[in-house]
């Protein structure tokens, strides 16, 4: 038999937030999350997902931007009715966007709680690119609102549970071209032709 000491210790790891998936290298990455997070999860989903594969900064700007008006969101998903501007087209030619300032506002701060996770482990902020950015729908909020004739209806809310981390991404040097591919790049005949140059056979 337990006792309440151990009963409460399993019920802390159990608590212990887990994400959907882990970064390659744990330690040249940050991670950052917020559970039940009170903004609608169709606004969140869209301005999180177009943050993925940016760097740190490029993300923060970004949002600061989309808060000024002069950038917007593209809403890729979700998009029933949704209008359409100019400022979708840099998007690969979007149309349709928008500007969920409460959204973007708990990212950001998501995203300044994951750059001093970053700090905490001495990694270059500079070189910090989100690799997984993740949504998905939290447990509604229920309210009620008054109808008439005494009636009494359902009044939720559509929150949401949001998971980012960002890696340190490396310089990647390009592999000089070998003697295979380069002659597996040429046909039959100018590979015959090249022998026949070197001299190798007719």
């Amino acid at each position: 038999q337990s006792t309440w000491g151990q009963q409460a210790i399993i019920k802390l790891i159990k608590m212990v937030k887990t994400y959907s998936r882990d970064p390659p290298v744990p330690t040249k990455a940050a991670r950052a999350s917020g559970d039940d997070l009170r903004v609608h999860f169709k606004n969140t989903y869209n301005t999180v997902r177009a943050l993925k594969g940016l760097s740190l900064r490029a993300a923060q700007a970004y949002l600061r931007d989309v808060l000024a008006r002069k950038r917007c969101v593209p809403f890729l998903r979700y998009n029933g009715k949704v209008g359409r501007t100019a400022q979708a087209k840099e998007f690969n030619n979007r149309s349709q966007g928008r500007w969920p300032v409460k959204s973007v506002k708990v990212v950001l701060g998501l995203l300044q709680n994951l750059e001093a996770n970053a700090s905490v482990k001495n990694l270059d902020l500079d070189k910090l690119v989100i690799n997984h950015a993740q949504v998905n729908r939290a447990q509604k909020g229920r309210r009620r609102t008054y109808r008439a004739h005494g009636r009494i209806s359902p009044y939720l809310s559509s929150n949401c549970h949001v998971e980012l981390w960002a890696s340190v991404s490396e310089e990647a040097v390009k592999k000089g071209p070998s003697k295979n591919t380069q002659l597996a790049s040429l046909s039959r005949k100018q590979i015959a032709r090249q022998r026949v140059r070197i001299g190798e056979g007719k």
